[in-house]
């Protein structure tokens, strides 16, 4: 899979044109126009419009930009889709995904629009039985490419509440983040209804970095510069990253099969994990 970085994911409301615009000049990773959710019923078509024709537009530089649809089962789903896979967006993200078979349907119904390859399958997952399910779905088909974390849907299914630890989460946060892994795909945490984007916000970014994810949902401009700063390389990393680097290639030139930099040793492991923050780094200065 293509490296890119993920660690701001902003969900933008299809409805509104003037915030559409807005997106193009915010240091985001990527932007989720949202047709679910945020849009009233009696503004689902009007907003579809509008989202596809931004799409269409471009202007968004580097940004990665992705469309969430309304579900397939809804009466909106398909159409919405169709008008997405026109617009040509990076991806198409789906909500309360819960089986393979879901994502074989989003996949089909790509096809049968003839959308490209290109076009991805964003998956939520926002429900326990998608929770359950999350190796299947992302291992489902070749499309797959990003879980999402949908905790506030998640929060009212499991009856847990919202706390700064998150403790209710940690089981369901930590089954998908494996489920990515295991096929090779990114995951993004769920939203954080501060939308301060101060310290509290700021320490669910840094938990969620340590479980794992690559970056996080966003629902404020206010929340970037934190999820940016935790989720992203910092200096002293890209440094540490060409050291390692230097020191595995000094190893394999005098034909050592290990280094040892800064007294700890250094494996091909450590090199390949060096060598993809640097791309992240470089790929965050190409946006």
């Amino acid at each position: 899979m293509q490296i890119r970085p993920r660690r701001s994911v902003l969900y933008l409301p299809g409805s509104n044109q003037r915030a559409l615009e807005k997106s193009k000049t915010l240091p985001i990773d990527a932007v989720i126009l949202d047709l679910e959710d945020a849009v009233a019923p009696d503004q689902k078509i009007p907003a579809r419009e509008l989202v596809a024709a931004a799409v269409k537009a471009g202007g968004f530089g580097g940004r990665e930009v992705v469309i969430r649809i309304n579900a397939l089962a809804t009466e909106w789903g398909r159409d919405d889709l169709q008008a997405a896979a026109s617009a040509r967006p990076a991806a198409i993200c789906v909500p309360k995904m819960e089986s393979a078979e879901q994502v074989h349907e989003v996949a089909a119904a790509l096809e049968a629009c003839n959308a490209p390859a290109t076009i991805a399958i964003w998956a939520m997952l926002e429900t326990p039985r998608g929770i359950l399910n999350a190796a299947q779905i992302a291992s489902a088909h070749p499309r797959m490419q990003v879980l999402v974390m949908g905790t506030s849907d998640l929060a009212k299914d499991l009856r847990v509440p919202h706390t700064p630890d998150r403790l209710g989460f940690i089981t369901s946060l930590g089954l998908c983040v494996l489920a990515a892994r295991a096929y090779g795909l990114d995951i993004v945490d769920g939203v954080h209804l501060d939308l301060s984007g101060g310290d509290e916000f700021r320490a669910i970014c840094a938990q969620g970095r340590a479980l794992g994810f690559d970056g996080k949902t966003l629902i404020h401009p206010n929340q970037i510069a934190a999820a940016n700063e935790v989720f992203g390389p910092s200096a002293d990393a890209i440094e540490h990253a060409k050291r390692i680097i230097a020191a595995w290639q000094e190893a394999e030139r005098s034909g050592a099969g290990v280094a040892v930099l800064d007294g700890k040793l250094v494996e091909n492991l450590h090199a390949a994990e060096a060598e993809r923050v640097l791309a992240i780094a470089a790929a965050i200065v190409a946006i």
